[in-house]
């Protein structure tokens, strides 16, 4: 099997609140080595950290209050996110980032948040997990103005080149879902073709964006990870399981498992 690891799963919302076990069970039978799981806001970054717990050294709770959940969150929920960065199991801080797409939360509000959460994970030495949806540019510029940046990843990139070119510039990692295997997505694969390989990532952003060939069948899961990896060792026309070694090492290095 391909040593696979998805590094963005929502392993904690409501779509996976019956079903862990089966799921993680599918997980390891694909090959998959390692999940993160990403918290929206408070509640499910603490269900994060609860999974972490449950299945050490394979699920790998990251923390955070995403930009869309921001509006209904209070100042209290991101200080108790700070109590929760020394919990056992946690490896990152996030999902942070801004959203164009959606009007949940004012912009202002959003970079306000993201800015609270780049000195968290400064300060806490983890690295962080970027959202973005048709907002590239503006995380770019919020990122320049930082005295200092942790580790980070655009997760699930859907950016141009040049866009990318910028995050690379900063050191950040770049991750691919499901979204590049969708037959329209020419142009997001040639970016990702282009990206160099050690500072590729994968991810399935379960329950959302199945890849093909299983593209609109929810919920997606860790196991459809397999999918975007071998979309992309064929973009980039190298051997899947030399692909699938250098992604699965490159989170590991991020999330700093050693």
């Amino acid at each position: 099997m391909l040593p696979l690891f998805d590094t963005h799963a929502h392993l904690n919302s409501k779509d996976f609140q019956d079903n862990v076990a089966e799921v993680v069970a599918r997980s390891r039978d694909a090959g998959v080595v390692g999940i993160g799981v990403i918290g929206i806001d408070l509640a499910t970054s603490r269900r994060a950290v609860e999974l972490a717990s449950e299945y050490p050294d394979y699920l790998h709770a990251v923390i955070g209050i995403q930009p869309n959940t921001v509006a209904e969150s209070s100042p209290e929920d991101f200080a108790e996110i700070e109590k929760l960065v020394n919990s056992p199991g946690v490896r990152g801080i996030g999902e942070t980032g801004l959203d164009c797409y959606w009007d949940d939360t004012p912009i202002d509000q959003q970079q306000t948040a993201f800015d609270q959460h780049i000195d968290l994970a400064v300060r806490s030495k983890l690295p962080m997990v970027i959202h973005m949806r048709e907002s590239g540019e503006l995380i770019v510029d919020q990122l320049a103005r930082q005295e200092h940046l942790p580790a980070a990843v655009m997760h699930s990139f859907t950016g141009d080149w040049e866009l990318a070119e910028r995050c690379l510039e900063m050191g950040l990692m770049i991750s691919f879902a499901g979204m590049v295997t969708f037959k329209k997505s020419d142009d997001l694969r040639e970016v990702a073709k282009r990206v160099p390989e050690d500072r590729l990532l994968i991810e399935t952003d379960s329950p959302y964006l199945s890849p093909e060939p299983l593209r609109g069948k929810r919920p997606n899961e860790p196991a459809r990870v397999e999918h975007v990896l071998k979309c992309l060792a064929d973009v980039r026309n190298v051997p899947t399981r030399q692909l699938a070694e250098a992604t699965t090492a490159n989170a590991r290095r991020f999330f700093q498992l050693g």
